[in-house]
């Protein structure tokens, strides 16, 4: 569990190709710092397990070919800058919002407005997620939670939402360098599909 506050803007060191699998080693000082063995760090929104690491350094993980496949990791060459936030721990403040690491699509970046402080980005979305989208809201974009400022209507064909971001979120994560039509991963609030869920099991009888 995440809380989409991205601790560190680490860099993806190195891809060894396993197959059809990847072994990703990403450098992250700070997210290494304090690691273990099977831990969970956040990589650009995607929860993936230590297996390999170097206190202070960096470490390594495994990435199966569906998550290559689903999120925007299988785009990454040596050098890309990610976001890095290692698991929430239950006795720290909650930042952001509940963020699983499951990511549940992939968008790109069509427009960016740049104002003297702050950044309106425009992002695409899968139309099977703009049910989950709403202005004010919370989603975590490439592993960092934003709020939603503006959200086409739900019968777009091609929907988009739009996020603010201060100088901190433009200077700290990736999303301040990132070109238009850059791939991001999205994750959208976890909450809203469960509410969907029990709402859709109203009037429902168990055997």
């Amino acid at each position: 569990m995440f809380t989409g506050i991205v601790e560190e803007l680490g860099t993806l060191d190195s891809v060894d190709t396993v197959g059809d699998s990847a072994r990703l080693r990403i450098l992250g000082p700070l997210v290494t710092s304090d690691a273990g063995h099977g831990d969970s760090i956040s990589v650009n929104g995607v929860c993936l397990t230590v297996t390999e690491f170097t206190p202070g350094v960096g470490f390594e993980a495994d990435v199966m070919a569906e998550t290559l496949d689903r999120t925007a990791l299988g785009a990454l060459r040596p050098g890309d800058p990610v976001n890095l936030e290692r698991a929430m721990r239950a006795d720290a403040r909650f930042g952001g919002h509940i963020v699983q690491g499951h990511v549940d699509g992939t968008g790109t970046l069509i427009s960016r407005t740049e104002h003297a402080r702050w950044h309106v980005l425009r992002l695409s979305m899968p139309p099977e997620l703009s049910r989950y989208v709403v202005e004010k809201g919370s989603i975590t974009v490439s592993g960092t939670s934003l709020t939603v400022s503006a959200v086409s209507p739900l019968e777009q064909r091609e929907p988009w939402f739009e996020v603010s971001l201060i100088p901190t979120t433009l200077e700290d994560t990736i999303l301040g360098g990132l070109p238009r039509g850059g791939r991001v991963n999205l994750e959208v609030d976890v909450l809203a599909k469960y509410v969907e869920r029990l709402l859709g099991g109203r009037g429902e009888r168990t055997p």
